[in-house]
């Protein structure tokens, strides 16, 4: 005899496989779950890639604290970042000048010139180390900012045709005005822009910072924008990014009024704040697709209620309580619950392992680009899997899966053994 409870030794009966119509919609009751529990996992953790990645770049090329003096430029900044980096969360400071410029190339032989409008951004070659990656992203050439060199991203340089020891003309905006303002007039001037040469090629991993930064000196950015000594304001970057708030407060003491504090995720808050609120959204649609699945399991329970009848009226005639004759019936539920689950747990973290070679094998069968580094800003699929993530997508599905077989597990429960055995 088996030392198994009757109630789970006949559930797992019933779950033998046959071949029976029932054992078919069985098998489809699992494979629904699990394509359900599939596109959760994948869909949730390409979700919650984008966003860890997101926050990379933006951490990794962009200041976690930004200083700008309220209404002008700053002349006083080294004093200010004594200030700011006498603060014990603070690793690192730099002054930056920051601004759009008009570039044109200097094509060899009859080629015509192309022309883009980047962000020109003044680094200190010293201390740029400790605000950002950027001297560790040069892909080709080196990170010299000496004597004109200009360090410009790779999509920047794809799009303008642009290697390293090629030279580019910059026109300032100051220079533009005036090119504008001298124009038809009878002593008009001729206003030269500045020659720089690209030294270097950076890579953030991130396109619209590839293709619309380019980096020089802080000397000649604010030669560029005639600025003097001053400059645009300060890069800060933090032990901890996000202490960001409480680390601007101190700050905010410590510098005095004149000044403006933002952080990283006041400059971003929109975009991030809408990939948070698009994951929230996708959980909820989503688990729509394990409803519908779910919905397979009460069809496979009241088909298997209806050949069993005269079993379950056996049942109750010899003794068997409705408690028992429910938990039959949701013990059965609970394995094809939980087979299904596996299944999509196991697949979606098939899919999210393979998952750029997936998208590289559709980019070449269909001749286009599934996913664009241009719109999304990644050359890569991202995808991140948290243990979070899987307790709830599965302690979710299976509650789904448990309540959606209630109702014909109840019915069958509450069948009188007479009227059950009357189709005998």
């Amino acid at each position: 005899m088996s030392r198994l409870p009757f109630e789970l030794l006949l559930a797992l009966r019933y779950l033998r496989p046959k071949r029976t119509f029932v054992s078919i919609i069985t098998l489809i009751s699992i494979v629904g779950v699990a394509l359900g529990v599939a596109v959760l996992i994948i869909v949730i953790s390409v979700m919650s890639g984008f966003d860890h990645d997101l926050r990379a770049k933006i951490l990794g090329f962009n200041a976690h604290l930004r200083i700008v003096a309220s209404g002008e430029t700053m002349e006083n900044y080294n004093a200010v970042m004594n200030l700011v980096a006498a603060n014990k969360n603070v690793v690192g400071v730099a002054p930056y000048v920051l601004g759009p410029v008009l570039m044109e190339t200097e094509p060899a032989g009859n080629a015509q010139p192309l022309f883009a409008v980047p962000y020109v951004r003044g680094a200190d070659p010293v201390r740029e180390n400790s605000v950002s990656v950027l001297p560790q992203s040069i892909i080709a050439g080196k990170f010299d900012l000496s004597r004109r060199g200009l360090v410009i991203g790779s999509a920047l340089a794809q799009s303008l045709n642009l290697a390293v020891g090629d030279r580019v003309a910059i026109y300032s905006p100051d220079e533009l005005k005036k090119m504008k303002e001298h124009q038809g007039k009878p002593n008009e001037e001729a206003v030269l822009p500045d020659d720089y040469t690209v030294t270097g090629i950076f890579d953030v991993g991130y396109y619209d910072y590839n293709y619309s930064v380019a980096v020089a000196s802080l000397a000649n950015a604010q030669e560029l924008y005639d600025l003097g000594d001053s400059v645009h304001g300060l890069m800060v970057m933090l032990r901890d990014p996000y202490q960001a708030g409480v680390v601007s407060n101190e700050l905010a003491g410590a510098v005095g009024p004149g000044y403006t504090i933002t952080t990283w995720m006041q400059e971003n808050f929109r975009f991030l704040g809408a990939i948070l609120v698009e994951k929230s959204v996708m959980y909820y649609l989503l688990f729509f697709i394990v409803f519908v699945a779910a919905f397979g399991i009460t069809c496979t329970l009241i088909t298997f209620v209806v050949m069993k009848t005269s079993e379950i009226g056996l049942m109750k005639a010899v003794g068997a309580s409705n408690h028992q004759v429910m938990l039959i019936f949701l013990i059965q539920s609970l394995v094809i619950s939980i087979l299904g689950i596996a299944s999509g747990v196991s697949l979606g973290l098939l899919a999210i392992y393979y998952r750029n070679d997936f998208l590289h094998l559709m980019n070449r069968l269909t001749g286009f680009e599934l996913f664009p580094a241009s719109i999304y800003g990644f050359s890569e699929l991202p995808a991140i899997v948290t243990a979070r993530d899987l307790m709830v997508i599965c302690a979710g599905s299976l509650v789904i899966c448990l309540l959606a077989t209630i109702l014909p597990a109840r019915h069958a429960s509450k069948m009188k053994p007479v009227e059950a055995l009357r189709y005998e």
